[in-house]
């Protein structure tokens, strides 16, 4: 690889890192063309996008971003999956592909600036879908709203059948 080649890639990991703040980083040992593209695939749905990484050259575009931690997951075989909006997407595409293709080995990655182990992307995994995890916080702060919109109607209804109890008892004695 020449020297300019090399420079285009340091410039375009850093970029990378710079723009991403989640990032997972894997050994694609073993895995085909074929597989890999496959797993590119998937995680572009979820706007995700997996890029095969020299660690020499990941490492000064890791230092040249301010994200020195993901230099410790450099080793071997390396590939990094940049995160979009989709954290626990991308490490959904991550772990399912990986239970039908065990030569994918996610090592860790960076969320923010902690750096979390295999077990803590297969534990992003596991959470729910992005838009199932908004509509639960939005039914979340929706509940006491509903509770307190339920709690007035039946002290207006109150006061309304109590209003109307007065008003046939004046009746009942205005014709008697």
């Amino acid at each position: 690889m020449l020297r300019n080649e090399k420079d285009a890639v340091i410039a375009e990991v850093q970029q990378l890192l710079t723009d991403t703040e989640n990032v997972f980083v894997s050994d694609y040992r073993g895995l085909t063309v074929a597989e890999l593209a496959e797993l590119r695939g998937k995680l572009r749905e979820s706007g995700a996008r997996f890029k095969i990484v020299k660690n020499t050259l990941g490492s000064i575009a890791a230092d040249k971003a301010g994200r020195e931690p993901v230099k410790d997951l450099l080793t071997g075989p390396t590939a990094v999956t940049f995160c979009g909006d989709d954290l626990v997407g991308a490490a959904k595409a991550l772990a399912d592909f990986a239970k039908t293709q065990p030569q994918l080995a996610v090592r860790g990655g960076l969320l923010d600036a902690s750096v979390i182990d295999a077990d803590g992307v297969k534990a992003l995994a596991s959470l729910p879908p992005r838009d199932v995890l908004l509509a639960q916080l939005v039914g979340s702060m929706a509940a006491p709203l509903t509770g307190l919109v339920t709690v007035l109607q039946g002290t207006i209804g109150g006061f309304v059948r109590a209003l109307d109890q007065v008003a046939q008892q004046r009746a009942a004695a205005g014709e008697a």
